[in-house]
Formats: C-alpha cells, sequence, structure tokens
C-alpha cells in the first residue's frame, strides 16, 4: 500500500486568498473606524470654537461671492469684507426684531384663543373617532400636570443649563463674526498657507480637489438658503390666511429647519401644526399640515433639482442617512454640518481620484469668486502681492 505523505510541521497551515484579501481589508478598516472615531472624540473636546469656525465657513461660503465681486469692481477688499459683513449683521437684527415684535403681539393671540382651541380638541377627543369620556380626558390632563410636578426640579436645572447654553452661544456668535470676517478678507492667504503645508507633489491635487469642492459648497449654500426661504415664506403665508398666530415666527421656525435638508423643515412644521391646533383647533390643524407637506413637495421636486443640480450631486438616502448619523454622534450640530460635509467629500474624493484629468466644472470653477480656493488671480487682486506679505504661492 502507498504511504501517506508525511505533513511538515514547520510548514504554516493554508489559508486561501480569499480569507487573506478579507483580513487585510478587515484590518484595515478597523485602523480607519478607529481613527475616525478618535478623532471625533479629539475634536468634541473643541466644539465650542471648532462649530462657530465651521459656521463661518457656510457663512463665507454665502457672502464671498458678493466680496469677491466687489473688489472686481474696485472696492478694497477689507473694506468690501466689512461692509458685506455689516449689511449682514444689519439684515439679521432687522429681521429679530420684527420676529420679536411679531411674537409679542401673536403670544397675546395665542394666549387668547388657547381655552377656545383646546375644548375644541378635547370636544374632538370625546365625539370624534377615539369617543374618549369626559373623565377619561380629564384623568390624561392631570396626569401631565402630576409629571410636571414630579419633575419640577429637572425643569429648574433645565433651564440652569438653557441659561448657560446661551452665554456659549453668545461666545461662538462673536467667534463666528470675526472668522468670517477673515476668511472674507485673507481667505486666499489662509489657504496657501495651508497648502504650503503639505507635501510638494501633494498640493497641486489638493488645490485642484479644494477649489471645486469650495464651488460645490458655495452651490449648496445658495441653493439652501433660497430652498429656506421658499419654505418659511409658504408656511408664514399659510399660517396668515388661516388666520394661526405666530405666522412670521412659525415662518422663521421653518426657514431655520429648512438648513437640515429634508428633515429639518417637515420637523420644524410640526410646531406649526401644534400652533395651529392649540389655537384653532384640529380641523386648522390638518389644513396646516398640508400646507407644509405641499411646500415639501415643491421644495423636493421643484427647487431642488432646479438649483442644486449637479453641483451638489448627493443622493436624497445618502442625504437622510447623513443626517441621521450626525444628529445622533453630534446633536443638531451634526445634523446641521452632515450634507454640506458629504457634498464636500463626495467632490473632493472625485477631484482626487480624477486628479490631472480635465473635468466639466473646470470653466466654472475658473471663473468662480471662490475666496478659500482661488484661480490665477486678476492682476489688481489683492493676491498678487501674496509673495511680499505672506507665504509663498505653493503653484509657483
Amino acid at each position: 500500500m502507498p504511504s501517506r505523505p508525511v505533513s511538515d510541521p514547520h510548514r504554516p497551515p493554508y489559508v486561501s486568498p480569499a480569507l487573506r484579501l478579507a483580513a487585510d481589508w478587515s484590518w484595515r478598516f478597523l485602523v480607519v473606524v478607529a481613527g475616525v472615531v478618535v478623532l471625533a472624540r479629539g475634536l468634541g473636546y473643541v466644539s465650542e470654537i471648532l462649530v462657530p469656525v465651521l459656521v463661518a465657513l457656510l457663512v463665507t461660503a454665502l457672502l464671498g461671492p458678493v466680496v469677491a465681486r466687489a473688489h472686481r469692481l474696485g472696492v478694497p477688499q477689507a473694506v468690501a469684507a466689512l461692509v458685506t459683513l455689516l449689511v449682514a449683521l444689519a439684515a439679521v437684527a432687522g429681521l429679530v426684531t420684527l420676529i420679536s415684535t411679531q411674537a409679542a403681539s401673536g403670544f397675546s393671540d395665542l394666549s387668547d384663543s388657547a381655552t377656545e382651541g383646546i375644548g375644541e380638541v378635547e370636544g374632538w377627543l370625546a365625539s370624534g373617532p377615539l369617543n374618549l369620556s369626559s373623565a377619561t380626558i380629564s384623568g390624561y390632563v392631570d396626569q401631565v400636570e402630576q409629571a410636571i410636578s414630579d419633575n419640577r426640579d429637572a425643569i429648574v436645572a433645565g433651564a440652569t443649563t438653557v441659561a448657560a447654553t446661551a452665554g456659549h452661544l453668545v461666545a461662538g456668535f462673536f467667534i463666528t463674526l470675526f472668522a468670517t470676517f477673515f476668511y472674507l478678507l485673507e481667505g486666499r492667504r489662509i489657504w496657501s498657507w495651508l497648502l504650503h503645508l503639505m507635501p510638494q507633489p501633494a498640493r497641486d491635487p489638493l488645490d485642484d480637489a479644494a477649489r471645486q469642492s469650495w464651488l460645490t459648497l458655495v452651490h449648496y449654500m445658495r441653493a439652501t438658503v433660497v430652498v429656506a426661504l421658499v419654505d418659511g415664506a409658504g408656511v408664514a403665508i399659510g399660517a396668515a390666511v388661516l388666520q394661526v398666530p405666530l405666522a412670521v415666527p412659525l415662518g422663521l421656525v421653518v426657514f431655520l429647519g429648512a438648513f437640515i435638508p429634508i428633515v429639518g423643515a417637515l420637523l420644524s412644521g410640526v410646531v406649526a401644526v401644534l400652533v395651529a391646533l392649540v389655537a384653532q383647533g384640529p380641523v386648522i390643524a390638518l389644513i396646516m399640515l398640508g400646507v407644509i407637506l405641499l411646500v415639501q413637495q415643491v421644495e423636493s421636486h421643484l427647487l431642488q433639482p432646479f438649483l442644486m443640480g449637479r453641483a451638489v450631486a448627493v443622493h436624497p438616502l445618502a442625504v437622510i442617512l447623513s443626517v441621521a448619523a450626525g444628529a445622533t454622534v453630534f446633536g443638531i450640530v451634526g445634523a446641521l454640518f452632515a450634507v454640506p460635509l458629504v457634498a464636500v467629500l463626495n467632490t473632493a474624493i472625485g477631484a482626487l481620484a480624477g486628479a490631472g484629468a480635465p473635468t466639466r466644472q473646470a470653466a466654472e470653477i475658473a471663473a468662480s469668486d471662490a475666496p478659500l480656493a482661488p484661480d490665477a488671480p486678476a492682476p489688481n487682486d489683492a493676491t498678487e502681492h501674496l509673495d511680499d506679505e505672506g507665504p509663498a504661492d505653493v503653484r509657483r
């Protein structure tokens, strides 16, 4: 009989190539995930500084083209940046004044009609499809009052937390203000200095990717502001027609919520529905809900495809998942920055993957007003003297 082969005890066990490949991908993936987790935790310690700086980037993407156009018309860069920022602040202050005036009168109207509206809701619960008895409704009301009484200490602690948060918001506002001014004034020098820190072979690809990413962010901010204005105006007009109190403040709430795509405007619209429910009863509340859904349909199917187009090519599923992930990890701040971050990363990765190849956006980028990632400046541009004022131009 033939003898069986004797295995070599020193020979390593056989591992299939597929398993080796899976293992290689797995440990690399785990290292990347660990790096992201460490980075996220580290950024959390400096969030009170980082968030205002990032908000300033979004504001700069909105105001930067205005400053660049004024500079091309002969206005000095510092004057253009300062005047643009002051006009924006004046507009915000005027809006806050208008909202405060409307809210002061609207709350009195709301308090006058709240009792009647609550009575209509109780009547609907008793005679409507739920067919609840008066004793059951009174029991629910008593439970709510008891819950508020039992959690009085928590409510007071929450009010204290809100006061502390207000202080952080004031500090963050001034950080955002100063950061925005210097982005508008010296954004090109800041970007050139950062790019100068990179290795020489990586500078040109990073510069191209940054310019395309900045253009994407500019498109995103323009489109988001227009969409938010339409959402807020639609809800405010609908509330005014339905004689719902606080129509203008409700429009402002929806306007701010629209900066979180898809989810924000819908959730902020719930506030308008609740106010309509308390003030005018369930029928008007249902009509208000219909107005909000109509505005959402106009936004999703007309405004966003037309305004953003391919410049901000992010799939709706990616938008929802990124907002959910950002909100889970960083709360409301994460939800606010999730979509612009995904859009910028999508553009940057695509640009780096096709480095050296001409892109469809090349002509548009060359003519853009991107202050943080410019093309060659015009002869009268302030960056002509970059070598005399700061780090050398990295593209030379």
